[in-house]
């Protein structure tokens, strides 16, 4: 049986010119959401083909922790940004494991 985990990949677009801004915004949050007590992962890519489209795959115990990575300052203090330096809002696409690891 595959136990629920809240699991998703955020879609995080910079604004022209403020790449690298975002791209180290969203570093700064990786060790203390790393920290979190629920976070299982928190893994940041950048699409090779669209530079300054960035891609946040999370997983954490379930959806309280979530909700509580959300409330956390240094989310805060990211999302305080996200106007400045993102050309959209954060798309979350949230996923359901569906099968086993191997």
């Amino acid at each position: 049986m595959i136990k629920e985990h809240f699991i998703s990949t955020a879609v995080l677009k910079a604004k022209e010119g403020k790449r690298t801004a975002l791209k180290e915004a969203l570093i700064k949050l990786i060790n203390p959401t790393r920290s979190e007590l629920g976070c299982l992962y928190y893994i940041l890519f950048e699409d090779k083909n669209n530079k300054g489209t960035f891609y946040m795959r999370e997983a954490f115990k379930d959806t309280a922790a979530f909700e509580f990575h959300t409330q956390t300052v240094h989310f805060k203090n990211f999302a305080a940004q996200m106007d400045e330096l993102m050309s959209e809002p954060i798309q979350l696409i949230e996923l359901k494991q569906v099968s086993d690891l191997d």
